[in-house]
């Protein structure tokens, strides 16, 4: 079985922090604050006793950028 070139997250398990950063030019910091503080509106932050897990929905990051998504194929 021939493995995939494409973004393993694109099939919309979830967007690495420091991709979403990139794309919008702030720090991973930023992206995890606000996600803490439930200020974005692509994703979720959830702490377990003393770390924190985060979760990007692609389809929601991208559309909240305004772009397309380049990992999606196209139907």
């Amino acid at each position: 079985m021939q493995e995939s070139k494409k973004d393993p997250f694109a099939a919309g398990k979830n967007l690495p922090i420091s991709k979403a950063a990139a794309i919008m030019g702030k720090n991973p910091q930023f992206i995890r604050v606000c996600l803490q503080r439930e200020l974005l509106p692509f994703g979720i932050a959830v702490k377990t006793s003393s770390k924190w897990s985060y979760y990007i929905s692609p389809s929601k990051f991208y559309d909240y950028v305004g772009i397309k998504n380049p990992d999606q194929e196209e139907s």
